[in-house]
């Protein structure tokens, strides 16, 4: 008992951390004070999205990725892969019981598939490294490589985000195409039985025309710089860096002669944690003053966020690890499960932004889940720790 109840401090100190920090954005945000007014957010979320975040990931996954340390965390992009998927499934549920307006369809299953792999688990990992006789061991390695297990596992989610998550919203907020006419139907029926040779080379053109106006179309649909995003980018260089070693030895380590790159690096990438989390006290504001949005619903994508999907995490885990799968190192368990326990991607505020539907919503969506969030981020850390350790 008095096991578990030490884990639940350990875990509900980086929770205190969080809430305070979002407390003052909250604050910021306010008419009266307006230092971190929309326009504000705007500036200083962007700040973050080029380089606050990429900082964050590129020093952070440079220092801790090996190419040993890369086989051993083969499962991961899997597990976050899965989080999506599961959690797209249960949004799904969640729109067939409540029956919400067609517009919020796409923003119900992004909020149950994307969860907040970013600046949640930088957070959380860290608070607890740093606890002294912690369950994962020596602070300075648990936070070493809890940080590259945490950086990796931001860049995928981002990668996520903006190819499966992004297109699945764009799919189900597209209106419903009109069935053809019986008189469209009848004329295309026009042609002659036996096709002409001309005929038959027009139509190998025009299929081939097709294909080549499909391709194109996609090309178009898929934005290349989203999915590339600048936290893509990073990690995909620090990758480079730390897996060829002659680069490793120049640029990573304390004696190494370009090491002042990574220093300020890592200084830049030290302000992600507390601007992101300002950022996200300031954004509740606009969900407390909005509405609109069904009960049923709320407490749908709640307890497909909160209950289902960490349940799912803990059986995907747990059988990862019996079938040998993963490791049995108790802090990338850890970081694998909480990949299933944390609210809704910040991001979707911004998607829902691009398609221009379902923004207020979004706000009460993001109200609710980051206000119980700090019950979600207690709990479920608390059973996490107690059942890897």
């Amino acid at each position: 008992m008095m096991r578990l109840l030490n884990l639940f401090i350990t875990s509900s100190k980086p929770v205190v951390e969080i809430l305070l920090i979002t407390i003052v954005g909250f604050y910021l945000a306010l008419d009266g004070v307006n230092l971190l007014g929309q326009d504000a957010r705007k500036y200083l979320n962007n700040i973050v999205f080029y380089v606050f975040s990429p900082s964050l990931i590129g020093s952070r996954l440079a220092d801790s990725v090996t190419y040993e340390s890369l086989v051993k965390m083969w499962f991961m992009p899997v597990n976050v892969l899965l989080t999506f998927i599961i959690g797209s499934l249960l949004g799904w549920i969640v729109i067939v019981i409540t029956k919400p307006p067609s517009h919020l369809r796409g923003l119900i299953v992004g909020c149950c598939a994307a969860g907040n792999l970013g600046n949640m688990p930088l957070i959380i990992v860290p608070a607890i490294c740093k606890e002294r006789g912690g369950p994962f061991g020596d602070p300075e390695n648990c936070q070493k490589y809890g940080m590259g297990y945490v950086a990796l596992s931001m860049a995928m989610g981002s990668v996520y985000i903006w190819t499966y998550v992004y297109n699945l919203m764009r799919v189900l907020n597209s209106p419903i195409q009109t069935q053809p006419s019986i008189e469209s139907n009848y004329d295309t029926c026009k042609v002659p039985l036996v096709p002409s040779k001309e005929e038959e080379d027009n139509q190998k053109v025009g299929r081939w025309n097709k294909v080549k106006r499909r391709i194109v179309s996609l090309s178009e649909k898929v934005n290349l710089s989203t999915i590339f995003a600048p936290s893509t980018i990073a990690a995909m260089i620090a990758l480079v860096i730390g897996l060829i070693t002659p680069l490793r030895k120049l640029i990573i380590g304390n004696g190494a002669p370009l090491g002042v790159l990574q220093d300020s690096v890592t200084l830049v990438g030290d302000g992600a944690i507390p601007a992101m989390t300002l950022i996200i006290g300031g954004n509740l504001l606009k969900g407390m003053r909005s509405s609109g949005m069904k009960k049923s619903t709320i407490i749908g994508v709640l307890v497909a966020r909160y209950v289902l999907l960490p349940i799912s995490g803990v059986l995907i885990v747990r059988g990862a690890y019996k079938l040998d799968l993963i490791t049995s190192e108790p802090l990338y368990q850890f970081v694998l499960l909480i990949q299933y326990a944390v609210p809704p991607a910040m991001n979707l505020g911004t998607i829902t932004q691009l398609f221009g539907a379902g923004e207020s919503e979004c706000s009460v969506i993001m109200l609710w889940t980051y206000a119980l969030a700090s019950v979600s981020l207690t709990a479920w850390p608390t059973f996490f720790m107690w059942l890897v350790a």
